[in-house]
């Protein structure tokens, strides 16, 4: 027995990047954002917006169904009979710390490497950790609570 994919779901936890880091690199902390990489608000325009902001959805919908299969796979039981069966509590709370754990452990290590080689401030790679973390969550407890 497979899990059920709910596409719709995977879609709505998909967006989450795009809506939250339009509020949290926009009016939330868009200056300390800007003063940590030294840079303008210009500056940070992307040459192709199409392009920079559909491969981001693209990638965040592939992370968003990377994290509904991680959670399933982690709740998966054998009953009295042998067969295979999914198992999850499938609740907002749950998921979101998955999704947090998955963030902190796996995205989170990936950021500050690259951010270390790539010279950026520590206040830089905070703000990023903090965004991905926050993201994670929500996209886990939206995957596991909307079955």
């Amino acid at each position: 027995m497979t899990p059920e994919i709910n596409w719709l779901a995977i879609i709505v936890a998909g967006l989450v990047p795009s809506i939250l880091g339009a509020i949290y690199y926009g009016p939330l902390f868009e200056s300390q954002w800007l003063s940590s990489l030294g840079k303008t608000k210009e500056e940070m325009v992307p040459n192709n917006m199409p392009v920079t902001y559909g491969l981001a959805l693209i990638m965040a919908l592939l992370a968003s169904m990377s994290i509904k299969m991680i959670l399933e796979g982690m709740h998966k039981d054998v009953n009295a009979a042998g067969e295979l069966f999914f198992n999850s509590t499938h609740t907002f709370g749950h998921g979101a710390l998955h999704g947090a754990f998955l963030a902190i452990f796996f995205v989170c290590p990936i950021i500050v490497s690259l951010s270390l080689f790539q010279k950026n401030s520590g206040k830089n790679i905070i703000l990023n950790v903090i965004f991905w973390i926050a993201c994670f969550a929500l996209m886990g407890g939206i995957l596991d609570a909307w079955v």
